[in-house]
């Protein structure tokens, strides 16, 4: 399906390390639509008037953001990946790189906290190609000394701010 331009696919890292293409498991993966569009079409009709009318969006809103982000990451060249520990207890959206390092990115449907962003910064020993993260959520431009925080209509520079 991803031939045929209907699906994204993002592929589940076994390493957390680079390069991201080696260390990818092909058969463990998720699928994003490639036009969110078509994630909201395939929702039941209810589901659709509920949208429309912004009534039970935070029911949808996770899914919705991740695809927007997941979506606007390929539409920059960039290959999908992500990371899910065995025990599910770390998971993290999306993986991209700039030149030197390893770069976390989690999309947040709000603005709660990340865990698993601050633990993968934050262990050095056991992930030293990653020197920062990346957070989409709903707030403004911001930096804690950890990671970088975006509002989500700011993805489409990504590829821009991380080759400066």
């Amino acid at each position: 399906m991803s031939y045929a331009g209907i699906v994204i696919v993002c592929y589940c890292l076994d390493q957390v390390a680079l390069p991201l293409k080696g260390n990818y498991n092909p058969s463990h993966f998720k699928l994003y639509f490639k036009d969110t569009g078509l994630l909201v079409a395939a929702l039941d009709d209810e589901a659709q008037e509920d949208l429309r009318v912004n009534r039970n969006f935070n029911t949808y809103k996770g899914a919705i953001f991740e695809n927007i982000i997941s979506e606007t990451l390929v539409k920059q060249g960039y290959s999908l990946f992500f990371f899910r520990n065995e025990k599910s207890t770390m998971e993290m959206d999306f993986f991209v790189r700039d030149k030197t390092s390893l770069i976390p990115v989690e999309v947040k449907a709000n603005d709660s906290s990340t865990p698993s962003l601050n633990k993968l910064i934050s262990d050095n020993d056991k992930y030293p190609d990653i020197q920062y993260g990346i957070k989409f959520c709903n707030r403004n431009i911001g930096f804690n000394g950890k990671f970088y925080t975006f509002p989500y209509c700011l993805a489409f520079l990504i590829r821009r701010f991380l080759n400066v």
